[in-house]
């Protein structure tokens, strides 16, 4: 019997996670596994607004696939076109020519990418908050706003170069903006800037922030960003920002010379594109056993699936990485019961919680009915992320960085050629 060929699409959570464990599941011969993303490294989010706000190197928040995913075969392009009744997908390198890949047994992994909204002036000058690399062109931008600030003898120049709005309060807007501040007030006193003349908004269409956890948790965490000097608009919206001028649905106008555009994602439009059958909101249908719905040999997991949540009957799955890491595991399991003709296993997992850190040596976390806030919020939230980590390399560098961070001043350097 010849070796199935496997074929992840996504090299993020679920498609590191997935094919890392298939190679320890599967026997010798019994399959070819092949990743294919445009990057070869697995980010690991949570981690990204430390790398902005500079406590932790901005490579150590990386997995490099070629490393962690020994033995299986990884493609660094995209996947550009699916004929799944052909079991060809279309390849695109990151140079070269296009080829046909064939496959056996399909796994969507795609992911999501940032909701953006046509808004005047957003596209020219929003910054997005999902990759590595944004997080680093963030953390210069705002260094550099600094260095405006400190260089002008025009008032009005340096309150827009003082003035940041970030728009969304979920983590990625929440856990940005509070690094960032904590950062960006360090360096402002070796600019010979006097912090107090930073201007941080926070921008939510909703009634609270951080929503998935319980709501005490999130007005905790208002209260603390107002008593840190952020302005935390909700229930607003960003209606403009044409030459930096942000005008929000409050009647706030202000010139601003960081946007941070943070306000959720949606699932990758490869997915819509791929001829699997999709819902409304462009996600993979799945069934709880991670199998495309009506599909053989064809599974989705993670932001781009919609999951059944057996826990919560009608709902599907939150798209964040507590899910994608253990969806892969049971979607691996489900893959190698494909190869071998067995029957798949459902997938349930109960919310236990989130974890969020707010800078400042502050955080917040639930995990279950527990609630933690101060210190107490930002160890458990630097302790769950440490432990689960891709790598023992990893965890080794986090750590150091962070006891060197603790030591030591961070390095305000920009790292951008100039």
């Amino acid at each position: 019997m010849s070796a199935k060929k496997i074929l992840i699409i996504g090299g993020g959570y679920v498609g590191m996670y997935t094919a890392r464990h298939l190679r320890r599941m599967l026997r010798a011969g019994e399959a070819e596994i092949t990743v294919v993303d445009p990057k070869d490294y697995m980010t690991y989010q949570p981690f990204l607004a430390e790398a902005a706000g500079g406590a932790i190197e901005p490579r150590h928040v990386v997995a490099p696939l070629h490393r962690v995913l020994k033995g299986v075969r990884v493609l660094t392009g995209r996947v550009t076109g699916l004929d799944h009744d052909a079991r060809t997908a279309v390849f695109e390198p990151a140079r070269g020519p296009a080829r046909t890949l064939g496959y056996d047994i399909l796994v969507m992994a795609t992911g999501s990418i940032t909701r953006t909204l046509p808004l005047p002036g957003l596209a020219e000058h929003g910054m997005g908050f999902k990759t590595l690399g944004e997080a680093v062109q963030l953390r210069d931008h705002v260094l550099a706003q600094l260095d405006v600030a400190a260089s002008t003898d025009d008032d009005a120049v340096r309150r827009a170069a003082l003035a940041f709005v970030v728009v969304g309060g979920g983590f990625a807007g929440v856990e940005a903006l509070a690094e960032l501040q904590a950062m960006a007030e360090d360096a402002a006193k070796e600019h010979g800037l006097d912090p107090a003349e930073l201007r941080w908004i926070l921008v939510e269409a909703t009634g609270g922030i951080l929503p998935e956890l319980d709501g005490r948790l999130g007005a905790w965490t208002v209260r603390t960003l107002t008593g840190r000097g952020v302005e935390v608009r909700l229930g607003t919206t960003l209606d403009s920002a044409v030459d930096g001028h942000v005008a929000l649905s409050d009647g706030t106008e202000l010139d601003a010379g960081t946007l941070v555009w943070a306000a959720g994602g949606r699932p990758n439009p490869l997915a819509a594109a791929s001829g699997l059958p999709v819902d409304r909101l462009g996600r993979i249908e799945t069934t709880e056993f991670l199998n495309v719905r009506d599909i053989r040999h064809a599974f989705a997991a993670g932001d781009g699936a919609a999951v059944p949540d057996l826990t919560r009957p009608g709902q599907f799955t939150a798209p964040n990485a507590q899910h994608a890491m253990r969806q892969a595991k049971v979607l691996a399991r489900n893959v190698v019961a494909d190869v071998r003709g067995e029957p798949l296993r459902p997938y349930r997992h109960a919310y236990l919680g989130s974890v969020a850190g707010l800078g400042h040596r502050q955080g917040v976390a639930q995990i279950h009915r527990v609630r933690l806030t101060g210190l107490l919020g930002w160890l458990a939230h630097r302790g769950y992320h440490l432990l689960v980590v891709p790598t023992m390399g990893q965890r080794v560098r986090v750590l150091a960085g962070w006891l060197l961070s603790g030591l030591f001043h961070r390095e305000n350097v920009r790292l951008d050629a100039r």
